[in-house]
């Protein structure tokens, strides 16, 4: 059976923040990830972590301004010193919460040409590689889809597979969200063992609703054994919106 990781920017909104790492040690998880930790010290993150005895399976450089719509910074041309000072900004909170990967948000593509917002980003990446490399970290690129997030360059399976291909950096890797996966692509367990070569981290939420992963079209208990089957031992994160509270939705993972 995977090992799961609690999204806790999604899960436990019962509680503040800080109090949501203890309500997931509570729960069962062993580990967490979040979206953006930015709005607290690096040292209230690790503290945290630290007194809950939590693994954390990866969090988001920071995607610009959000409220302006930003929603990363790495395929945008012209950004390249904010997308810089984003890695700057992240790099003490991995030290802290002793974090592996970092997911590197590759931001919508606006009036930029699909080429130059490409080159942007490969180029962003290799930057990237080269500071998470040195602090021993992986870059994980997270295809997103369109209907979530329109405009979002990094739209597809595919190409986010081609963009590792071509760049073939060590410590760049693939965040295989399965909810994304499902809408734009659909064929889950196939697409699975296609890119498991590529795969660091992967995450799940039922379709189409991003709710709790026993409602929906997929079967969840067939994907978890084909993952087991794959040999996959890395967390899978539980990147979702619970239907009620958090806690009463998690008769799922109990069975």
């Amino acid at each position: 059976m995977p090992r799961f990781s609690a999204n806790i920017s999604m899960m436990f909104t019962e509680h503040d923040f800080l109090d949501r790492f203890s309500a997931a040690r509570d729960a069962g998880f062993e580990a967490v990830e979040f979206l953006f930790p930015y709005d607290h010290s690096a040292e209230e993150i690790g503290d945290a972590i630290r007194r809950n005895g939590l693994d954390v399976s990866v969090f988001n450089l920071s995607p610009g301004d959000w409220d302006a719509g930003d929603r990363g910074l790495a395929c945008i041309a012209g950004r390249e010193a904010e997308f810089r000072a984003s890695i700057d900004k992240a790099l003490p909170y991995t030290a802290e919460a002793g974090a592996k990967r970092l997911h590197v948000m590759a931001g919508i593509r606006g009036d930029a040409s699909r080429e130059r917002a490409l080159s942007c980003f490969m180029e962003n990446l290799r930057y990237a590689s080269g500071k998470f490399g040195e602090a021993g970290l992986d870059a994980l690129i997270e295809p997103i889809n369109s209907r979530d997030m329109p405009g979002y360059l990094l739209s597809s399976t595919d190409l986010a597979a081609d963009i590792l291909k071509e760049i073939n950096l060590p410590n760049v890797g693939l965040q295989f969200d399965i909810y994304h996966h499902q809408i734009t692509h659909g064929d889950v367990v196939r697409s699975l063992e296609k890119y498991m070569p590529l795969i660091r981290h992967i995450q799940i939420a039922g379709v189409p609703h991003r709710r709790e992963p026993d409602e929906g079209e997929l079967n969840y208990a067939h994907v978890f054994e084909q993952l087991d089957a794959l040999g996959y031992e890395g967390w899978v994160g539980c990147e979702y919106r619970p239907k009620a509270g958090t806690v009463e939705g998690l008769g799922w993972m109990r069975r």
